[in-house]
């Protein structure tokens, strides 16, 4: 058995746009404002934000990240399905083919996106270099340690390989309070 150390995110829950979806929620020619970089590489939050709205109630101030992407994803988490009234699956960034749609409202317009809800999957990012190094590839799954008071182990957690990634693993404010992590906490991971 093989162990290294990774550094935890814990996401909030926020929403990606495409380009179109900006435009239409922000205004034309709308371009993103950059607030704080996030952990990944050229990954930022920005100062929009939206407000959504599911079948059973709203959320406001919902954080948009940039830069813009190819469709507009939603990443929640499970505790937010409940007053939106949605039941998205746990997936991979970026899997929404059968996901449940939300409606986004921003100050220039609102969209119905028809798929794109999802429950992120945990998940580790790394370079080529460090999958190299453990002996990883792009889809395997690992375990993570977590020690404390409130200890436990973070089972099937994704990795994710691309030569743009930091090393950093993510989980959701659930996963995040359910083992009482703070940002920066530095986790086992267990190969076997």
């Amino acid at each position: 058995m093989q162990t290294f150390k990774v550094p935890v995110g814990i996401s909030n829950r926020h929403v990606h746009l495409s380009e179109e979806h900006i435009e239409i929620l922000f205004g034309a020619g709308h371009q993103l404002t950059r607030t704080k970089d996030l952990s990944q590489p050229g990954q930022f939050a920005c100062e929009e934000t939206v407000t959504l709205v599911g079948p059973k109630g709203t959320m406001a101030n919902i954080r948009v990240l940039g830069p813009a992407r190819k469709a507009t994803q939603v990443e929640l988490a499970a505790t937010d399905t409940f007053k939106l009234g949605v039941k998205p699956p746990v997936r991979d960034s970026g899997d929404l083919s059968g996901t449940p749609g939300l409606e986004l409202v921003g100050p220039a317009g609102k969209v119905q996106v028809e798929a794109g809800t999802i429950i992120a999957a945990r998940h580790i990012h790394m370079t080529p270099e460090d999958a190299e190094k453990y002996c990883l590839k792009d889809g395997d799954h690992v375990k993570v340690q977590v020690t404390g008071p409130r200890a436990g182990v973070f089972e099937r957690v994704l990795i994710r390989v691309n030569p743009n990634y930091a090393l950093d693993m993510h989980v959701d404010t659930d996963e995040g309070n359910a083992f009482g992590l703070k940002n920066g906490d530095l986790l086992d991971v267990i190969i076997e």
